[in-house]
């Protein structure tokens, strides 16, 4: 059985944004859907999420699909950057991914909890080989992440991208509480 896990963002939990309703219509298809509640979602700690979700998924394999939002897709990039041997997922679909930020959007604690996530690099081409495919989807008006990163998926991922306009950070902040594009680009991965 094709399993999914939806990994949501700083800040998210498994019933906010998108998440409950692409649970709902991928477990109507049939598929076994996991959102797990990563720890300590206000402050994430790199190691802490990325162990987290490795317990979570347990064995890897074609079977495996992940979707992230924002700081998932970073989780799941860490994570599949840290896979041994030859193991590969189905794909991956990440929505707002990001490896850098707008200048100045975040400061005090903020600042202190992304600065990990910003300065420890990720092994984007060991993170290709675990996963047979890659799917991205930006916005052009995301108020955290340059639509530049959306080139690094391309080139260092070989990432199919989508870029949506005016869709913020496809949160339910910015109107999101479904996302129709993820649920037909997983479909069709899947």
């Amino acid at each position: 059985m094709k399993r999914v896990f939806i990994v949501h963002k700083w800040e998210g939990a498994p019933n906010s944004d998108w998440y409950g309703w692409l649970q709902a219509q991928l477990e109507r298809k049939g598929f076994e859907v996991h959102v797990p509640e990563m720890p300590n979602s206000l402050a994430p700690k790199i190691d802490e999420w990325v162990e987290y979700l490795k317990e979570q998924i347990g064995t890897p394999e074609g079977d495996t699909y992940l979707v992230g939002h924002s700081m998932g897709c970073q989780a799941i990039l860490r994570y599949l950057s840290g896979i041994s041997g030859e193991a590969r997922i189905g794909g991956a679909l990440l929505v707002a991914g990001f490896v850098n930020v707008r200048k100045g959007v975040f400061d005090g604690l903020q600042s202190e909890i992304i600065r990990p996530w910003l300065k420890t690099k990720i092994d984007l081409g060991r993170a290709k080989k675990h996963s047979k495919r890659f799917v991205s989807i930006f916005s052009d008006n995301d108020p955290y992440i340059p639509l530049s990163d959306s080139k690094t998926f391309e080139r260092e991922l070989g990432s199919k991208i989508i870029i949506i306009p005016k869709a913020g950070h496809f949160s339910e902040d910015s109107g999101y509480k479904e996302l129709h594009v993820a649920l037909n680009e997983l479909l069709k991965m899947l």
